[in-house]
């Protein structure tokens, strides 16, 4: 009786579906239209996007929901258009395997000219562009290992927290291999570290947990990307020490917690909160990325004298560090060993969502931010997913205190403008997936939003409710506070915001857009109960003034502007 087999592209596709995708995302082109036909006999579902790079940004917003994501793409045109995006998610650890659809294998050995090529014969030039961006790669030419190469390199993507890349040639989509590849799943666990090596580290941190007055823990991006959440949140309960989060760590830690201090962004920070970590004897950071937008501009005071690092790949403990050690171990190591009796704390300062006095006296109309931010964390609910764009929207929410369980989205370290419109198309379909009473919420500006809107028509095509903040300020406010406040270049062309959900194609009937210009109309829209149900796609057109910018933004503008103006 002869073994039963499966074709390769349908082994993939039965892989991804085993690590929790179901929505693939990308555009079709000749080289993948064969690959797409398969999609739905792996139980997965075609998305669709309107371009490779919206794709590209999806994805990064669905894995941040799902923990993992996948889009299709065509060979040359339409994978560079997706690169962008590619790269911010390996910027910001975020897994996504891209699949390329590929010229069959002797067009390649033969080098002929084809479409989409540079003309000279090299099928491998795309490939390798993608390999800096990329934690592993391979191109599909030999059914015979295809397998293990998938295998290979679906694990490193999961594990590293990174995207990948597979090139699948046409006549490989159909190639067979045994059915039995499929038995055993795809080993996810990490590594183990030495166990030695791992025994001192845990010592030493736990002898300065024990010797120190003032402990604070400090939470980052590769804490959410790595998975050491319940760990995080596990050892803020036994130790009761005072916990901040770094921007792109906003969303890592439940703010309900009392031991929540706020958020730590260097000299950009609230003074309460700056305080605490300047004094802090000690300070266990956990998954950081010190760009300068999450360090307010490298003005973070975290000294290697007092702190203790965790990352994904090694440990530093003080001026000493041993690669190899990860995290996620030493936590549990750490966490399960503790003498709980020994630790001290200190008070944690207190974070809530009131307006400051000024704001809430003033005889002004205008929706400030000042006003504006603060504001909103009072309507957000628990379980929120909110989306905010590089820019503001990324300044102002850090003065928002979150509900429990909300997932927050951004991209501070890459910072490509535009971004977050794609990420909430992926975002809502991972929740559509997964849980429909999550609200999935987008703050962007008007000046980002141009670059791309197109995206909510696939939301809409989808039926996804996103409830969409564009916030009109006339143009790129981000760059005005770093150069050129008044220059043409930061302006854009106005558009009628109010009329896009009708543009792109939305039933009247399940869909409202809004303007709102003052406080009195906001206060209206929050205190709407069917607004607030989310019950299908909404757009707030929200008037700000056009020089107007969250308390953090403009002091990061003034340290970003400084360091662009400084010579050798």
């Amino acid at each position: 009786m002869s073994e039963s087999t499966i074709t390769v592209a349908a082994y993939l596709y039965k892989r991804l579906h085993e690590l929790g995708v179901r929505g693939v995302h990308g555009v079709p082109g000749d080289f993948n239209l064969a690959a797409l036909d398969l999609i739905p006999d792996a139980g997965l579902y075609w998305v669709g996007n309107c371009n490779e790079l919206n794709a590209a940004y999806a994805c990064d917003g669905y894995a941040r929901v799902k923990g993992i994501s996948a889009m299709i793409t065509t060979f040359g045109v339409g994978e560079l258009s997706a690169l962008n995006g590619i790269a911010g998610a390996y910027s910001e650890h975020v897994p996504i395997v891209h699949i390329v659809g590929m010229p069959n294998s002797s067009s390649q050995k033969n080098g002929l000219l084809l479409h989409h090529t540079l003309g000279n014969g090299d099928f491998k030039v795309y490939e390798k562009m993608s390999r800096f961006i990329s934690e592993d790669s391979c191109v599909l030419l030999d059914p015979h290992n295809a397998a293990a190469e998938i295998d290979r390199v679906l694990r490193n993507c999961w594990v590293r927290a990174r995207p990948v890349y597979i090139g699948l040639p046409t006549d490989m989509v159909f190639k067979t291999i045994p059915m039995s590849c499929l038995d055993k799943k795809i080993d996810l666990s990490l590594p183990e570290n030495d166990k030695e090596t791992e025994a001192v580290v845990v010592e030493e941190i736990a002898q300065l947990m024990y010797n120190s007055k003032n402990t604070v823990i400090l939470a980052d991006a590769c804490a959410v990307r790595h998975r050491v959440l319940e760990e995080l949140h596990e050892l803020m309960d036994k130790t009761k020490l005072p916990t901040f989060v770094s921007p792109m760590g906003k969303g890592s830690v439940n703010e309900t917690c009392p031991e929540f201090g706020g958020v730590y962004c260097g000299d950009v920070s609230r003074p309460d909160v700056r305080k605490r970590i300047d004094e802090a004897e000690l300070i266990l950071y956990v998954g950081g990325l010190k760009s300068d937008f999450n360090s307010g501009g490298f003005t973070y005071h975290v000294e290697k004298r007092n702190t203790v690092e965790f990352h994904s790949d090694h440990m530093k403990i003080r001026y000493s560090q041993y690669p190899g050690i990860q995290m996620n171990h030493v936590f549990r190591k750490l966490i399960d060993t503790l003498d709980y009796s020994k630790i001290r704390t200190i008070e944690t300062p207190e974070i809530s969502n009131q307006i400051p006095r000024h704001e809430r006296h003033s005889i002004s109309s205008e929706i400030t931010h000042a006003y504006f931010w603060p504001r909103v964390g009072q309507w957000f609910k628990e379980g929120d997913v909110i989306v905010t764009e590089t820019g503001t929207s990324n300044f102002g929410i850090l003065e928002a205190r979150f509900p429990a369980n909300v997932t927050h989205i951004s991209q501070v370290l890459y910072g490509s403008i535009g971004y977050s419109v794609g990420a909430l198309q992926g975002a809502a379909l991972a929740c559509k997936e997964t849980d429909l009473s999550r609200r999935v919420i987008l703050f962007v500006g008007d000046g980002s939003l141009q670059l791309t809107v197109q995206e909510i028509a696939t939301m809409i095509r989808h039926g996804l409710k996103p409830i969409i903040f564009v916030i009109n300020n006339s143009g790129y406010t981000i760059e005005r506070l770093i150069h050129g406040m008044t220059a043409s270049y930061n302006d854009i062309t106005p558009w009628k915001h109010t009329k896009l959900l009708d543009v792109f194609g939305a039933d009247p009937k399940q869909s409202k857009s809004i303007q709102v210009q003052t406080r009195t109309e906001l206060e209206k829209l929050f205190h709407d109960e069917e607004f607030a149900s989310a019950p299908y796609i909404q757009l707030v057109e929200l008037f700000m003034p056009k020089e107007d910018a969250p308390r953090a933004l403009v002091k990061v503008g003034e340290i970003t502007a400084k360091r662009n103006a400084e010579s050798q």
